[in-house]
């Protein structure tokens, strides 16, 4: 790939390497093409490619070499934090800089971040045109210093997404005031999973009337109080086990959010939706959305996943199983190893050890994206991301260890 970036004349515009383990020294030696006056590259993803502040470091290096060509780069789901927008930053500054796009979603970007990036707005205030922050924990305090940069006459932004970023009616004041002031170029906003309240949606809906406004499209979707937790703990959903999906060898408890290996079969009645074959639960509610549960497992381990509601449940094939068919997802957890399964294909997960039970899954429906994440001490470990595209609502789902008194169960 270095080679065709550098060669001359260089014919490759548009480069996705995004949900590779690149790391930074896969983006250090990207670096060193993009870098070459040859390199007419316009459109860079590398999305979920564990890329860190080093890895910024070289794409910064790189882009002051040659500024001139990127117009999109979507360095979403990678630990850049404020040290690595930071470092971004001083790029977008450059007036020969003509990105439009920067996508910088689930970036752990703080308030800290924010200011970076206004302080390249000012410099070069035409670019970019659109730029996501989604998903990272803003605050009213990034929003006002995002606001700030918005009222500068010369700011030519168009969107600006600020889904799940504990945005209230502070924060929608602060936006209504800065499109005021400049309301000819914002087109879009994103303020979805955030709490504006009923006083700050009135507020922004009363922006939308003014005259002068250009703004085409509000999100204020999916907002409440149980947003304005930090980090992917803003998306938790409430769930329990359908009894009538329930093995014949598996009980019920604490309100239907633990399920146990039992040593003798248990007197479910018959129903069409009951595991035969395996010792599986199902969750009732079928989610779609963005949605964050955590489970904790006893015994020497257990399967968590996600299915769509037409998984098999007769007999003792692969088509009934979590994770082993093309319905369904899962994460294998077994004495303190992980793997993930999908469509009977599985790959192992090189993680440090840990003496933790506890899993997070995170499911954003729409992106496409279901991830896994090891919990300890509220710390999440990221374990493996499915991409795909989801057709039908998934349902929760898990395996219990054939050991007696094994169990799972939904933490609250």
């Amino acid at each position: 790939l270095v080679s065709a970036l550098r060669s001359n004349p260089s014919h490759l515009r548009e480069l996705d390497l995004s949900n590779n383990d690149l790391k930074d020294s896969g983006v250090k030696l990207l670096s060193a093409g993009l870098g070459n006056p040859h390199c007419k590259l316009e459109t860079l993803r590398l999305s979920g490619c564990l890329v860190t502040e080093e890895g910024c470091a070289s794409l910064v290096s790189a882009l002051k070499s040659n500024p001139s060509h990127l117009r999109e780069l979507d360095l979403s789901n990678n630990d850049l934090k404020d040290s690595g927008v930071d470092l971004l930053s001083a790029v977008l500054g450059n007036p020969h800089c003509k990105l439009e796009t920067l996508r910088l979603s689930g970036c752990l970007v703080t308030e800290e971040g924010c200011s970076s990036l206004v302080s390249a707005q000012k410099s070069n205030p035409s670019h970019p045109r659109e730029l996501d922050l989604s998903n990272n924990d803003l605050k009213d305090s990034g929003v006002k210093l995002l606001s700030a940069g918005l009222e500068n006459p010369h700011c030519k932004l168009e969107t600006l997404r600020l889904s799940g970023c504990l945005v209230t009616e502070e924060g929608c004041a602060s936006l209504v005031s800065a499109l005021k002031s400049n309301p000819s170029h914002l087109r879009e906003l994103d303020l979805s999973y955030n709490h504006p309240g009923d006083s700050g949606v009135r507020l922004l809906s009363a922006g939308l009337e003014d005259p002068h406004c250009r703004l085409e499209k509000l999100n204020v979707e999916h907002g409440g109080e149980n947003t304005m937790k930090p980090g992917l703990r803003k998306y938790a959903c409430d769930l329990t086990l359908d009894p009538n999906t329930l093995n014949i060898v598996l009980s019920l408890s604490e309100e239907n959010r633990k399920v146990t290996c039992m040593r003798e079969e248990q007197p479910h009645p018959y129903h069409p939706l009951r595991f035969e074959g395996y010792r599986q639960v199902l969750c009732r509610e079928g989610l779609t959305g963005r949605c964050y549960w955590e489970v904790e497992w006893s015994g020497l381990g257990a399967v968590i996943g996600v299915t769509y509601k037409g998984i098999n449940r007769r007999g003792g094939g692969d088509d009934c199983v979590i994770g082993c068919n093309d319905m369904s997802w899962s994460l294998v957890c077994f004495d303190n190893s992980y793997s993930a399964y999908h469509n009977n294909k599985f790959t192992t997960l090189d993680v440090p050890s840990s003496s933790s039970n506890r899993v997070g899954v995170y499911l954003d429906w729409p992106a496409g994206t279901l991830s896994f994440y090891r919990v300890s001490s509220d710390t999440l470990t990221h374990l493996n991301t499915f991409h795909t595209t989801f057709t039908e609502p998934l349902y929760p789902g898990f395996r219990v260890h054939h050991v007696w008194g094994s169990s799972v169960t939904l933490i609250h």
